[in-house]
This record gives C-alpha cells, sequence and structure tokens, in this order.
C-alpha cells in the first residue's frame, strides 16, 4: 500500500466517521472532502469540481424542475386521487401501494426520474392524510432503489453491466435475467418496512408548514366548523318555495352553502336570490348539530358526510383566506350585500375581524371600514380575482396557482419525452435537461421558480462526493481493497467468497456512483473467478446488483433526493438502512448462489 492509497482510505474513513456523527451538515462535509482531495492533490483541482458538470448532479437538478413543473401543473392531483382511494387513511397500506408503485415504475425508468415523480405524490398524500411524511418517504424512495433490479435497464449499473461483459469476452444477460434477484430484494424492503418501519423511523413532521397546514391553523384560529355534508334537494320539499336569503341558512342556522350542482355543473358561493329546485346537490358547510337541522326542517335527502371539507372532491381547489382592506380599497364603505360578493366574486364571507372584535354571524349589512379583515371561503382562483380587482391584501397564503389549458398534458410529454430519449440511449443529464428547459419555455414555470425548485443541498452533497470516487480509482484503492477483501478468501467456500464481493460493491457504492462502482469491480472480480474457479457472469452480476446497495448514508443520488424533503439526518439512514443494507446483501448473495453459478 503506497501514500497515496493510505491517504485516500484515511479521508474516506474520516468521511464516514463525519457523517455517522453529523459533525457537520451533509453538504458541507461533502465540500470539505471535495476541497481536501484537491489540496492533497489525490485529484487535480479539475477533477475536484468534475462534480459541478457531473452527468448525474446536471440530471438530479434537472429532475427537480421537472418534478416540480409536474405538481404546478395539476398532475400530481389526479395521481393522488386514485393512490389515496385505494390506502384508504391507514399509513402501512399506504406505504406499500407507494412503494410497489414505485418499485415497478424504477424497473423500466432511470431511479432518480421516478423518485421526483414520487416525492410530491407522497407529499400530497401525506399532507392530506395527515400522516408523517418522514415515515412513508424513505421506504418508497428506498423501493425505488430497489426497483431499479428488476430488469437490466433500470439502474446505470445493470445497464453498463453487458458492455463490461462484452469487453471481458462474456456472454451477456437478458433483459430480465436479473429479475429473481430484484423481486426477492424489493419484497423483502417492503416486508422490512411494513413490520419495523414505525420502530425506525420517527413520526416528527418537518417544520416547515405547506398550504394545508396553514389552512387548518386559520380554520383553528376562527374556530371555523369544516364538515360538509352533501343534500340532495327531493320533490315538494320546504325548500323549493325559497331564495337562499329566505332559508337564513347563515343567519339563523350559521351554514355556508358552498357549492350547488344541477345537471353536472357546479356553482361556487352561489347568489342569495338563487332559488332551489328539485334535484340539485347542495354543499353545506357547517356544524354537524346545525347541518342536521337544517336538514330536518327542509326534508333534505342526505347524500354523503364529509368530515373536512378538503375530502370533498369538488372542493379540492377551494381555500379560507384572509383578506386585508387597504384605505383604498373599494370596499371601504360599502357592505357585503352592496357588494354582492357571492354573485360578483363567487365566495362566500365567514368571518369579520375589526381591531378586537370578531363577527361570525350574519354580517351582510356591516359597513366594511379600512382595516377590516375578511375571512372568506372559495376557490382559489376567485379569491386572487377579488384581491387583485378590489384593493385587499392577502394574508394567507394560497396554494401555486394552477395552470390552464393543456399545461398539464404539456408536462407529462416533457417529462415522457425525456424518458424516450434516454431509452433511446441519449445521455442522462441531456435528456432530463431538455425536458426541464421544455416545462420552462411553456410557462408552467416562471423563471424564479427554478431556483426554489432545486434543492441546492442535494446538489452540493453530490457535487462534493464525486471526487472521492475519482480519487478512490485514480490512486489504486478501490482495487486494494478488493484484494484485501476477497482474495485471502479463494480458497474459502463460495457463498462466503459471494457475500466478500457484495460487501466490498456496498461500500464502494457509498462515495462512488453505483456505475462507476460498477466500472472498477466487475472486470475485479471476473478476473478472480477465472483464478478461483467460480462463474465469472455471476460474479459480475452480484457486483453490479449490489452497487445498488446504498441504503446507510445519504450519498445515492435518490437518498440525496429525498433527504431534504423529509428532513433526515445521516443517522435516520444508518439506523434505518443498516440492517437493509444487510439483508440485501445476504439474498442477493443466496440468489446468485443458487440460479446463477
Amino acid at each position: 500500500m503506497n501514500f497515496d492509497i493510505a491517504l485516500t482510505l484515511m479521508i474516506l474513513l474520516t468521511t464516514i466517521i463525519l457523517f455517522v456523527t453529523e459533525a457537520f451538515r451533509v453538504d458541507i462535509i461533502a465540500i470539505l472532502v471535495m476541497l481536501t482531495l484537491g489540496w492533497t492533490g489525490l485529484v487535480t483541482p479539475a477533477e475536484a469540481f468534475s462534480g459541478l458538470s457531473s452527468n448525474a448532479v446536471i440530471a438530479v437538478i434537472a429532475v427537480m424542475i421537472i418534478g416540480y413543473g409536474l405538481d404546478q401543473s395539476g398532475v400530481m392531483q389526479k395521481i393522488t386521487r386514485p393512490l389515496m382511494s385505494a390506502s384508504g387513511r391507514e399509513e402501512k397500506r399506504l406505504t406499500v401501494i407507494l412503494s410497489l408503485a414505485a418499485g415497478a415504475i424504477s424497473s423500466l425508468m432511470q431511479n432518480i426520474g421516478v423518485i421526483a415523480l414520487f416525492l410530491p405524490i407522497v407529499r400530497k398524500i401525506t399532507r392530506k392524510l395527515n400522516l408523517p411524511l418522514k415515515r412513508v418517504l424513505m421506504p418508497v424512495g428506498f423501493a425505488v432503489i430497489l426497483g431499479g433490479n428488476l430488469t437490466m435497464v433500470g439502474a446505470g449499473n445493470l445497464i453498463i453491466l453487458n458492455d463490461l461483459l462484452l469487453q471481458q469476452n462474456a456472454e451477456p444477460f437478458n433483459l430480465f435475467a436479473v429479475f429473481p434477484i430484484g423481486l426477492a430484494v424489493l419484497l423483502l424492503g417492503i416486508i422490512y418496512f411494513y413490520f419495523f418501519g414505525g420502530k425506525l423511523l420517527s413520526a416528527d413532521k418537518k417544520e416547515e408548514e405547506g398550504f394545508l397546514e396553514k389552512q387548518q391553523k386559520l380554520i383553528t384560529a376562527w374556530e371555523i366548523s369544516t364538515t360538509v355534508y352533501t343534500y340532495r334537494v327531493p320533490e315538494g320539499c320546504n325548500l323549493l318555495i325559497n331564495t337562499l336569503e329566505e332559508t337564513n341558512l347563515w343567519s339563523d342556522y350559521n351554514l355556508y352553502l358552498l357549492a350547488l350542482r344541477e345537471d353536472g355543473d357546479i356553482s361556487y358561493a352561489p347568489w342569495r336570490f338563487t332559488r332551489f329546485s328539485a334535484g340539485q346537490e347542495l354543499i353545506i358547510m357547517g356544524d354537524k348539530d346545525n347541518l342536521n337541522a337544517f336538514g330536518k326542517d327542509y326534508n333534505l335527502t342526505l347524500e354523503k358526510e364529509y368530515s373536512d371539507y378538503l375530502d370533498h372532491p369538488k372542493l379540492e381547489n377551494t381555500a379560507f383566506a384572509e383578506l386585508m382592506l387597504t384605505p383604498r380599497s373599494d370596499l371601504a364603505g360599502k357592505s357585503i350585500r352592496e357588494i354582492a360578493l357571492r354573485k360578483n366574486y363567487y365566495v362566500n364571507p365567514v368571518h369579520l375581524i375589526r381591531g378586537e372584535k370578531e363577527i361570525s354571524s350574519d354580517f351582510s349589512d356591516v359597513t366594511l371600514q379600512a382595516g377590516d379583515t375578511l375571512v372568506v371561503y372559495g376557490p382559489n382562483e376567485n379569491i386572487r380575482l377579488l384581491e387583485s380587482e378590489k384593493g385587499l391584501i392577502l394574508l394567507t397564503a394560497l396554494p401555486p396557482k394552477k395552470s390552464e389549458g393543456n399545461k398539464p398534458l404539456f408536462a407529462v410529454g416533457a417529462f415522457l419525452l425525456s424518458i424516450l430519449l434516454i431509452i433511446l440511449g441519449f445521455n442522462l443529464g441531456l435528456a432530463f435537461f431538455t425536458g426541464a428547459v421544455l416545462i420552462i419555455l411553456s410557462g408552467i414555470l416562471k423563471i424564479d421558480e427554478i431556483y426554489e425548485a432545486v434543492d441546492w443541498k442535494t446538489v452540493f452533497l453530490l457535487t462534493g462526493l464525486i471526487p472521492l470516487g475519482v480519487a478512490m480509482e485514480n490512486t489504486g484503492a478501490a482495487q486494494y481493497l478488493a484484494n484485501l477483501m476477497i482474495m485471502p478468501l479463494k480458497d474459502g467456500p463460495v457463498f462466503l467468497i459471494l457475500l466478500a464481493v457484495a460487501l466490498l460493491a456496498s461500500i464502494f457504492t457509498l462515495f462512488m456512483s453505483n456505475v462507476a462502482a460498477s466500472v472498477v469491480l466487475v472486470p475485479l472480480v471476473m478476473i478472480i473467478g477465472r483464478q478461483i474457479g467460480i462463474d465469472p457472469r455471476g460474479l459480475a452480476l452480484l457486483a453490479a446488483v449490489s452497487a445498488s446497495n446504498s441504503f446507510i448514508l445519504p450519498t445515492h443520488q435518490v437518498n440525496a433526493f429525498f433527504m431534504s424533503a423529509g428532513d433526515y439526518k445521516s443517522s435516520d439512514y444508518l439506523k434505518a438502512g443498516g440492517f437493509l443494507t444487510l439483508i440485501y446483501i445476504f439474498t442477493a448473495s443466496l440468489m446468485v448462489y443458487l440460479f446463477y453459478i
């Protein structure tokens, strides 16, 4: 062992210790490693900063933009609904369904693209069901990595394996040759989190508040009852002879008619002179007792009850909002009745705050003043229109504006085009960045939103660690470790040698890309296999498959991608991924022993 190998291994050990102890933030550790390698001369300055132009890093930046664009376009809302319907509200069932779906898609699609697709889906569903994101996101992220082993095109390390075999004059594997191994590790990974996920991952929620959390705060602050009843207006009921105002729905029952459906059309916040007709569907919100009393008084037919307004499929794009009147607001000096808020803007007035005074009962005839705050409910776009036209200040965050027309289809098209380009053999970073630029040019994202979409902590984590892989290869440290771990076992049991190969690949992939780990290891293990009489193809497959066994540190691009979103620490990966790594090593080695050598 020469000095360069010893120094490289020392830096590798120090990096592991820093990650495990969390002495610094992970991106800071990665940058320190990058600088140390450059200053010690183990890599050239160009190699030290090569991560900034790395294919993997460019691809990660691009898929972050694409994922954000898909979310903004409204596509995710359409995907989450059937998944929520299938899983109900049960955390374990949801995790299994999402993991199976992510793993299956990852078999034919680059895993960084799959996690970009599933991250906003998992976020939306867990927020909506009030489930801890931490306990769902990591199992799904790990399933993305595991699912890449179902076919020979699911991960870069398997794609390159056949090229490496041809270089060694060995027969390549067919598309589904690796399927038994992939299926075994995927199912075991899902079972592992099903039984132990609750103990391994905390239920702590990230401090950062999203739209739904802010809505819940607003609802709690003003003690708004959000139970929703869907009533059907039957023939001959008492409601047919009244207008909305004549029912005294607000003044007597403290209820709000959120929407009215008739012949498939829906009208939000109907006008006070709206007349009712048989067959209409009324979506009413308020206290449960008041809802029951109103239905009984007017002989209405209860169709369905929702404990929260956002559970109703027709109210997903609606919200509560606080709007403050400015001195120049057009609403100052007028009452709600004079403004005809429901007729002109299709929003419901819910609360009026004037100084320390709060009015929740009918304030239709109260003259509004500058400084008053209105709590209203209605479609998000209607609230925005009211704000812009009437000189109001929106005090409550609304969800991002949804794209119109064919932009959801355009977002999906850009994503699928990227995948198609990759399947056709084009460069990963080039393909994904093309999709990202198409989403930007379409207007789905504004220029400023691009920088918000990218998690720079993840980018610099990957950028800083790429030179470590270069140093491992250039100095001969990788080959030194391979010989050190495998050659002493050449006269031992075959299964023990397989375990050593799997362990070595699992170590390499923590600090090298899975492709780089395969490029370094596959030729070495094939040479060793010929020397000790073990099928070289079997060893090569095991080394390549084990290059995906990266769960105990956030250094794999998928793990890095969801780290910030789930508010995970390095210790979370070590705790949840430690035993899974051992399961992976044993299972992959056993499957290769039984079926491939």
